[in-house]
């Protein structure tokens, strides 16, 4: 008896495979606050097994293991923990070159994808996807202050910097960026 969404959710990462199995552009990047539901992590192990680069910002419980050879090699997770309460759900399926955006309430929890009304949208217009891509869920992905990197053994650590790169807070870029409107 699974919903609607829980079943879009699983077809998307199904769909990211047969990309990648076929050699066309396949990523998957999802920004949420809990990673529990057992089905939608082996979706995930299946992905990574298949080539497809998974990055997940994960900011609190996240039940599956990135970088484990043979099961999860292309999978990265980090938790951004600061000042701000972070509630943005993204989804981004790279969809063969054709990028898929999607915005919404719902985390990858059962709770979540079967017992809720929780809602997901796909996001249209080429700007805001492009914007939530690249700006939003680009910096996140840059963060090396307040981000950790959730390892294979379930334990945390602090973002390295690369030699000469400066420090970058996503939730103090964003704080500037709702500052100077």
């Amino acid at each position: 008896p699974y919903t609607t969404l829980f079943r879009s959710m699983l077809d998307l990462i199904e769909r990211e495979i047969t990309h990648a199995r076929e050699g066309r552009p396949a990523r998957i990047i999802a920004k949420i606050n809990r990673l529990t539901d057992l089905e939608i992590i082996d979706a995930l192990y299946r992905a990574s097994q298949s080539g497809v680069p998974i990055d997940l910002i994960v900011r609190s419980s996240c039940m599956l293991r990135p970088g484990v050879p043979g099961l999860s090699e292309t999978v990265r997770v980090r938790s951004i923990v600061g000042q701000f309460l972070e509630h943005s759900r993204i989804f981004y399926f790279a969809n063969g070159g054709a990028d898929d955006v999607f915005i919404g309430s719902a985390d990858w929890m059962t709770r979540n994808l079967d017992r809720r009304v929780e809602v997901v949208t796909p996001i249209l217009d080429a700007d805001l996807k492009r914007y939530l891509k690249d700006v939003v869920l680009g910096a996140y992905l840059r963060d090396n202050v307040k981000a950790r990197i959730l390892d294979s053994d379930g334990f945390y650590h602090p973002v390295p910097k690369a030699p000469g790169e400066g420090s970058f807070n996503s939730q103090l870029h964003f704080e500037g960026s709702i500052n100077a409107t």
